[in-house]
């Protein structure tokens, strides 16, 4: 019994062949399963398993989802095995993924009862390939896209993996949860990745509750975005979106908003600095919009009052006139949010119930919460229509919207379309206004109960936008087409106005519709009228004819394209009586003018092409004109185009187009018989191919009389997917008859012509040549369906398999010859042949492009118009059937993986011929052909490889350069195909690559030609670029055996495939390479080529054959730069694969500390980790001391092991003084001068030498060592520090004896080294020390810390080695982390009295390393407290210092003159050398610290805000200087909800200061701190009162510019709508306002002019200014209360001096926001107000 198919393409059904394909799939997939099955069992994994898993793959394009769930099972079980094969090769592997990707694509075929995956075998699988340990060093090559696949892949099986899954995914992760380190960034991508968030709410305990405590505290105790951040938001953002209504979210949402609102890095007041790392670690829009999405709904209406206030906050940030690189985050956003809303709508509403976890009642969306959302959004989306990146994300979201609420949407997008209509001046509101009418059309069109009156402003849209085909602006003319044929589409063009005599139960839009769709036909009409002037003004007649240019210019094609689709789309859709009057019209037309056939005449043709498609009428007259050549040439072109009809209407002029044939076929003009060729073409086309012939929007067209069928109820209306009735036009005897009777009139005689041409019997000229070519490639294409598949053998033998590798026959509606050869180096006549030969090979009756292109098409033209809402394919007619149109050409391509034949493989040959032809135009039009050939038929690769290699051969004497040019470009390949020089398989490699380094003594190969050398760069770079490791051998598991048992249900006898046969080729190639390298006289070129070639070939599982071996080694004193960069990479690798490996024993760490096991979990220093920290009274310092400490047990390395022969080359070598000694002459040259930087290639080179072999080359390096570190000179330095850090890295292993000796060595070389530490070096010493100790047990590196502990700041060397000795032991310790508290603590106590450095440069390291110190000292969620020092303690330490300065009132200076003078200075100058350092190290921590220690830098704030300068003037001293940043970082901070109000209480203290500097800082200081902190501070109202409270207070303030400072610091943020304009403060300010002012004094008194200001002055001041404030807060549109307001301001215009300045100050600010829309701002003002404003805005004052 058949079950039933999981989900199939519907489409199939309608294809007029429909019923036979229910068989073809059945047979296709038993052919499958069984040859799957097969070759799995067989183990033969390539070709058969690869093959038949693509044909899998096409199975699914073709008919999709169509096998049982049962099948569908297997085939993900089948796949799931074959991908996560340990040892697979990755070419394979992605091929494999991506088909596995597909089957579980649709996740809700399969539920989790039908499917469980393991997710251990898909970690392991990224571990190794994302993470790998030996790709860095050359041993394994992965492609680019391997990443993305693999991630895909996880996120694909995700919901399937096993319930207790999410418990082992944290017991294996948490371990590298360490904040400090960067296993922290790849434990969060791990969980981002793996963790399942779509478990059943009965499983929840064993999902998500087991980690979300967690990972949100963890999250929101972060405050410095680090890089991991943003994926624990996409984790959290997945989490809410599969489990809505059960997780509350409601305490996070204030938290949640005010991270999204920083991460979009809108810059807020003046001149602030951006903290980088907020810009590179930002969230992605993306998954913060599915996040507040998912949040969205349910009893509380927080999220929506949030997201409310983001909106409201950043609305102003939308207005066209801001711009800045922000500007892309903020329109994502708002085109995002919409579609994301319409989908969860669609989840809740539409969808189909599945097994995933529903919405439960209480949390959907109300029709409220829409309408809220739709409110909120609508605003910012209106201004952001104009805005300068474009329109787009405007329109998209404008589609979305108008799904949800068209009442709301659409009216105001419509008040914004007609005044850009009737505009002249500015065309770019016009385009913007179309583009988001279009995106709304057909919620506007269809109505609908929430927006009734919608449709009946179509008619009027239509008529004004007819002015828009206009010739002269390009850009306007295709938006206005796009706008026509959108509405056409959407809405029958029938003129209904009859129906009301008739009818009287018509709504009251509906009587308005009628009466309105008399007017379809003037449009219609008027539309007409517009094309043929666009047609008229681009004929340019004699301009054209004269220069013959062929093409039409690219603008004027896309102009055809616009015309003829929209004004066919007009003609499908209208009705009978319409139609006739348009085509009578169009006939007039074209009869009446002739055009030059170029470009007018190609607009003219098209349409009447659209016109012809129901009429006979136009074909007689044309039919009898033979006149002039100008005119006949545009007869001959209308009929051409208009032969593009339904075949059956031909049928009936059958004798006139064969006599025309004859008469034009053979005209001598060309461009006559080009048309005339063309002509031919289109009758074949419309005789033999399958298409339908209509599209309108209601099946059965639009001639039924209107009692019956009444067209306005169809406006916008849905085709039904299933009763589209399609009108196919499948060809029928008759016309097949007809066209293969054309075919024997025009086709044959040309090819025996050509034959005979070909033989020598028949001359002929070349033009005659290209005439016939021309004739013969039209029929070709014209009738390319029913000729039938080329003859001939398969060609056998290309490829050992034991699986079948047939194809599978598709019918595509036709039951199915003839080949050709021509030679002559005619090239016009080549460039046929090329096109003849590759149609042969390619074409049935479609071409691939072209197919390409209609689908992307048809893609676009679905998403614009779509209702993403209702889903379930409720597309426009019109769409459907194309979409069906598309699947059976999908079809007709499907014939790729064709059988290679004899003629194909004779054809293909041919091609390669043409392609090394000695013209450059043949050979690259011949060697495109010749790539697709390649792409198109399976293994044919094999079969050419050896062709192409011939004309490379050293020992061929007749190759010409051009040929051997055309041969390298045939390995190359094009940019997206094959590339034969590197296909991945041994056989093809081992032929190709030693071909290409030995024809470097080929005759034909010159290095003087630059096209050559170029030519093998782009080889050798693409080989590089494109390699990927080769697998060697492949193991199928037996339990996956057992797994195809159910698909083929027999069992095969097993011979295996011994993997020595890949084996041999790789070692023979590894020879082959070594060979070629050897010749003696290979130009240098080549040899580099080959050593590039031969480091592609190192393995992780295979060592190199020794010889290539000792090659390496030598090539490491090569004399080219080049060879020696690639050898030591390659020594480094092959030294990682002699590696021994060691013991490994686990230990419990319990045990070694004594303490009890912990019944929860926690982080932190704990009892049990205490045994790893560095301690000195228990250093390892004897043999027993150093064995005893455990953490890496020792393997010893047996010398009676004896040495390998690969390791005893290398110990030759190395051993040998003068090879060492060369080496590190070598070494120590430079490369590219100050470019240089520490080498990694080189210190793993080092490391690999000492690791595996101790100290065994350490006598002969010591005299080297001792020599380098006595020469100061950059590059010396640099080799000595590549080797320690080797050294020290290597000695990981070794005995204590050695590792004493070495440190003797090495302890006075560092010595020597620190204290020559120069500016080139000091960045290599750095590295050098920190490689040393990266991942090390310190307790082993006790020598090390010591030396670097021992007095770095001694002050010898000058300030500049102080600060070097200090970065390279930061460096030390920063790699340690947690582990040496104690060092830290040694640090921290010989530095604190060290704080007051006097040079620069010692203090900014200080303050760098003070961040690191403290860095440990963070508070996560349940982390025990760290052993590391304290901030609290230090701060306090320092502030007792500070007192001095904090006491004193006057002006802080930066006296201290640069010298450490003898006596002590007093406190006070100490004091500002402290500050000096604090400020350093609190600018350092800002941006690396995990929390930042608030309550402590509090106390210090009030000391920067007196410090801090108030202008913007960069000749201030540093102290200022620093002061002003480390406010500007700190008021960026993220503040936890407890620490506002102590943030507040400083403010409030500082605001009385008698400093107005501070008082003026608080300003600034406030302003960002409460945009980057908005919503934290809106969820406690006190603090909002407290913040108003202050800025109203420090309105009033007796210094100018804080007034000032403190109105712009209301109208911000009143704008933001952190406060707003009510009523009380309305009052307030009109009562300061109302101040009296003092009596004027005489003028004659001048010296009163610097007294203080009166306090009665200052208050009416600042009464002004809040009133100010308030109007400029609004500055693009005009509220309710600002007339009033501006009325009371101009009141003031002539007080004295400081207000009169504000009053002008405002008004002209007024008049500049608003002066854009002046028109709509009119409307707010009364008339007496306007007469007021008019005359202030242009007064004479308005310029004094």
């Amino acid at each position: 019994m058949a079950r039933p198919p999981q989900k199939e393409i519907v489409y199939n059904k309608l294809l007029p062949y429909g019923e036979r394909l229910e068989a073809e799939a059945a047979r296709f997939l038993e052919h499958i399963k069984g040859n799957l099955a097969r070759a799995v069992q067989l183990q033969e994994l390539w070709p058969g398993g690869l093959f038949w898993t693509r044909k899998l793959s096409t199975y699914i394009r073709l008919y999709g989802r169509k096998f049982s769930r049962e099948d569908h099972v297997l085939f993900i079980k089948l796949l799931y095995e074959l991908v996560t094969i340990p040892k697979l090769e990755i070419s394979m592997m992605q091929g494999f993924a991506r088909l596995l990707i597909n089957l579980l694509k649709k996740k809700e075929l399969l539920s989790r009862d039908d499917l469980e995956l393991p997710w251990r075998p898909l970690y392991e699988m990224l571990e190794r390939i994302l993470y790998s340990k030996t790709e860095h060093l050359g041993l394994n090559w992965f492609p680019n896209s391997v990443e993305s696949v693999l991630k895909t892949l996880v996120k694909s099986c995700r919901p399937y993996f096993p319930e207790d899954a999410t418990a082992e995914m944290l017991d294996e992760w948490r371990p590298l949860m360490c904040p400090f380190d960067v296993t922290m960034q790849k434990a969060i991508t791990y969980f981002e990745l793996f963790l399942p968030t779509t478990l059943p709410p009965e499983l929840h305990h064993k999902g998500f509750k087991l980690w979300f405590d967690e990972f949100i505290g963890l999250w929101v105790s972060v405050q410095n975005l680090p890089q991991w951040e943003g994926h624990l938001v996409n984790l959290f953002a997945r989490l809410a979106t599969d489990n809505i209504g059960y997780i509350d979210w409601d305490p996070y949402v204030p938290k949640i908003f005010t991270r999204i609102l920083r991460s979009l890095n809108l810059p807020v007041g003046s001149n602030q600095v951006v903290v980088p790392r907020f810009l590179t670690n930002a969230y992605d829009v993306g998954h913060a919009v599915m996040w507040i999405t998912a949040m969205m709904g349910g009893p509380s209406k927080l999220v929506q009052k949030h997201l409310s206030g983001l909106f409201n906050s950043i609305a102003s940030f939308y207005h066209p006139s801001n711009n800045g690189r922000w500007l892309n985050k903020l329109m994502k956003l708002l085109q995002r949010l919409p579609s994301s809303v319409v989908r969860r709508l669609h989840r809740e509403r539409y969808k189909k119930a599945t097994w995933l976890t529903p919405v439960p009642e209480s949390h959907k969306l109300t029709d409220q919460d829409v309408t809220d959302f739709v409110q909120c959004i609508i605003q910012p989306v209106l201004l952001a229509m104009f805005s300068k990146t474009g329109s787009l994300e405007a329109a998209q979201a404008l589609q979305n919207l108008a799904l949800m609420r068209p009442e709301l949407v659409i009216p105001p997008v419509l008040e914004k379309t007609y005044p850009a209509l009737e505009t002249l001046t500015e065309p770019h509101q016009l385009t913007a206004t179309l583009s988001c009418v279009i995106g709304v059309a057909r919620s506007l069109v269809s109505g609908g109960k929430w927006f009734p009156e919608g449709p009946t402003h179509m008619l009027p849209l239509l008529m004004r936008a007819l002015p828009g085909v206009d010739p002269n602006d390009f850009s306007k003319c295709m938006i206005t087409f796009q706008f026509i044929a959108t509405f056409s589409t959407l809405v029958p063009l029938v003129d209904c106005s009859s129906v009301l005599q008739e009818r009287d139960d018509l709504s009251e839009v509906e009587r308005e519709l009628c009466s309105a769709s008399a007017e379809f036909e003037d449009f219609v009409l008027q539309f007409m009228d517009r094309c043929f002037g666009l047609i008229e003004s681009s004929t340019l007649e004699q301009t054209r004819e004269e220069t013959e240019t062929e093409k039409m210019t690219h603008l004027e094609s896309l102009v055809e394209l616009g015309l003829s689709s929209t004004f066919s789309t007009i003609l499908t859709q209208c009705s009978k009586d319409i139609f006739k009057v348009a085509l009578e019209k169009v006939f007039n037309f074209a009869v009446s003018n002739i055009f030059e056939t170029r470009v007018a005449g190609r607009m003219v043709a098209d349409m009447c092409r659209a016109a012809v498609l129901d009429c006979d009428a136009a074909y007689d007259d044309v039919l009898h004109d033979e006149e002039l050549d100008k005119e006949l040439l545009w007869n001959l072109q209308l009929l051409s185009e208009i032969t593009r009809v339904d075949g059956k209407k031909l049928l009936l002029y059958r004798e006139q187009f064969g006599k025309i044939l004859q008469r034009t076929l053979h005209l001598t003009c060309k461009q006559g018989y080009i048309l005339s060729c063309n002509l031919l073409h289109h009758l074949l086309r419309s005789a033999t191919l399958i298409y339908p012939t209509e599209y309108c929007s209601v099946p059965g067209g639009f001639d039924k009389p209107l009692s019956e069928y009444f067209p306005i109820k169809d406006w916008g209306k849905p085709g039904d997917l299933w009763n589209l009735d399609i009108q196919w036009h499948v060809p029928s005897p008759e016309e097949i008859n007809f066209a293969f009777y054309l075919l024997d009139t025009f086709l044959q005689p040309e090819l025996t012509r050509l034959e005979q041409y070909a033989l020598g019997e028949l001359e002929m000229s070349r033009d005659d040549v290209q005439q016939c070519l021309a004739i013969v490639h039209n029929c070709l294409i014209g009738s390319g369906n029913i000729l039938p598949p080329l003859k001939g053998e398969r060609v056998a033998h290309l490829v050992p398999s034991l699986v079948s590798l047939e194809e599978t026959k598709l019918y595509t509606g036709v039951e199915y010859g003839y080949i050709l050869d021509n030679s002559e180096d005619d090239t016009k006549s080549l460039f046929l042949i090329i096109k003849i030969i590759s149609d042969v090979l390619q074409f049935q009756g479609s071409h691939k492009h072209e197919f390409d292109s209609r689908w992307k098409s048809f893609n676009l033209v679905k998403k614009s118009m779509e209702n993403r809402l209702q889903g379930k394919k409720q597309h426009i007619r019109a769409l459907l059937i194309d979409r069906v149109m598309l699947q059976h050409e999908l079809r007709t391509l499907t014939m790729e993986g064709c059988e290679y034949k004899t003629s194909h493989q004779e054809m293909i040959r041919d091609l390669l011929c043409l392609s090394t032809s000695s013209y450059g135009q043949v050979r690259s039009k011949a060697q495109q052909a010749f790539f697709t050939a390649l792409g198109t038929y399976n293994f044919c690769c094999r079969d050419i490889i050896p062709l192409v290699l011939e004309f490379l051969r050293p020992d061929r004497q007749d190759v010409t350069q051009k040929q051997f040019k055309g041969a390298l470009y045939c390995l190359l390949g094009n940019h997206s195909g094959v590339c034969l020089a590197n296909l991945h398989d041994w056989d093809c490699i081992a032929q190709t690559w030693p071909a290409i380094v030995s024809s470097g003594l080929s005759k034909a190969m010159s290095l003087e030609k630059p096209s050559i050398v170029r030519l093998f760069d782009d080889l050798a770079e693409k080989i590089h670029r494109q390699y990927e490791t080769i697998g060697l051998d492949f193991a199928v598991s037996d339990q996956f055996l057992g797994t195809c048992l159910f698909f083929s249900g027999s069992v095969i006898t097993l011979w295996l495939v011994t993997p020595s046969l890949s084996l041999r080729n790789y070692e023979n190639l590894v020879n082959m390479l070594l060979d070629c390298v050897e010749q003696r006289n290979l130009p240098w070129k080549f040899e580099h080529i080959s050593i590039g070639f031969l480091s592609l070939l190192l393995r992780d599982d295979r060592i190199l054959p020794a010889r290539a071996i000792k090659f390496f080694v030598q090539c490491l004193n090569h004399d080219a730069i080049v060879v020696r960069k690639v050898a030591i990479s390659a020594v480094a690798g092959i030294l990682k694969q002699l590696k021994r490996t060691h013991k490994k024993v686990p230990i419990c760490p319990y045990e070694i500390s004594g303490s009890p096991k912990p019944s929860s979990i926690q982080a932190g220093d704990r009892a049990d980790n205490q045994w790893l920290h560095y301690n000195s009274q228990s250093l390892p310092k004897t043999k027993e001391a150093w064995e005893s400490c455990l953490t890496l047990a020792q393997g010893e390395l047996g010398e009676s092991a004896g040495k390998s022969s690969a390791e005893q080359i290398i110990y030759d070598h190395f051993s040998d003084p003068k090879f060492v000694e060369q080496l590190i002459k070598f070494l120590s040259l430079e490369d590219r001068k100050g470019k240089d930087k520490f080498n990694p290639r080189r210190f793993c080179l080092f490391k690999g030498l000492f690791r595996n072999f101790d100290d065994a080359f350490l006598p002969v390096l010591q005299p080297h060592l001792e020599q380098l570190v006595a020469d100061s000179h950059e590059s010396t330095q640099r080799c000595l520090a590549e080797i320690i850090a080797g050294l020290i890295r290597g000695s990981k292993h070794w005995t204590f004896e050695k590792v004493e000796k070495l440190w003797k060595l090495l302890c006075p070389l560092l010595r020597t080294a620190l204290s020559n530490i120069t500016v080139e070096t000091y960045n290599d010493w750095g590295t050098c020390i920190a490689t040393s100790c990266e991942s090390r047990d310190p307790r082993k590196l006790h020598w090390l810390f010591e030396l670097l502990l021992e007095s770095p700041l001694s002050g010898e060397g000058g300030s500049f080695v102080d600060a070097c000795r200090l970065y390279v032991l930061q460096g030390g310790l920063a790699q340690q982390e947690w582990r040496v508290p104690e060092l830290l603590h040694r640090l921290l106590k010989y530095l604190e009295p060290k704080l007051t450095q006097v040079y620069k440069n010692v203090r900014e390291r200080i303050g760098s390393v003070l961040t690191y110190i403290f860095m440990i000292d963070v508070s996560l969620p349940n982390t025990a407290a760290t052993k590391s020092p304290r901030v609290h303690e230090f701060t306090t330490r320092i502030l007792e210092n500070l007192k001095p300065l904090m006491e004193a009132d006057e002006e802080i200076q930066n006296h201290v003159m640069e010298e450490n003078g003898v006596g002590e200075q007093d406190e006070r100058t100490q004091g500002i050398k402290l500050l000096k350092t604090i400020l350093k190290w609190l600018m350092a921590s800002a941006g690396r610290s995990f929390s930042t220690a608030v309550t402590e830098q509090l106390q210090l704030l009030p000391l920067f805000f007196k410090i801090a300068p108030v202008e913007n003037d960069n000749s201030y001293d540093e102290l200022k200087r620093d002061a002003k940043m480390c406010l500007s970082l700190m008021s960026q901070g993220l503040l936890y909800p407890q620490q506002v109000p102590l943030v507040l209480q400083v403010l409030k203290q500082t605001a009385r200061s008698n400093s107005w500097h501070a008082r003026y800082t608080i300003l600034t200081y406030l302003q960002t701190m409460v945009f980057y902190n908005l919503f934290i501070f809106l969820n406690n109202s006190e603090a909002v009162n407290d913040i108003r409270w202050l800025v109203i207070k420090l309105l009033e303030d007796e210094q100018l510019e804080v007034r000032e400072m403190a109105a712009t610091t209301l109208s911000g943020l009143l704008q933001c709508n952190f406060l707003t304009m009510d009523g009380p403060m309305q009052t307030h300010f009109e009562q300061l306002c109302k101040m009296r002012l003092p009596k004027k004094r005489k003028r004659d008194l001048a010296s009163m002019g610097d007294t203080i200001p009166s306090g009665d002055l200052v208050k009416r001041h600042a009464g002004v200014l809040g009133l100010s404030a308030c109007i400029l807060s609004s500055p693009y549109d005009v509220p309710t209360w600002m007339p009033q307001l501006l009325m009371d301001l101009s009141a003031h215009l002539n007080d004295p001096q400081p207000i009169e300045m504000t009053v002008k100050k405002t008004l002209s600010n007024f008049r500049r926001t608003h002066h854009d829309n002046w028109q709509e701002h009119k409307q707010q003002f009364t008339d007496d107000q306007l007469l007021v404003l008019t005359d202030l805005l242009v007064s004479p004052c308005y310029y004094a």
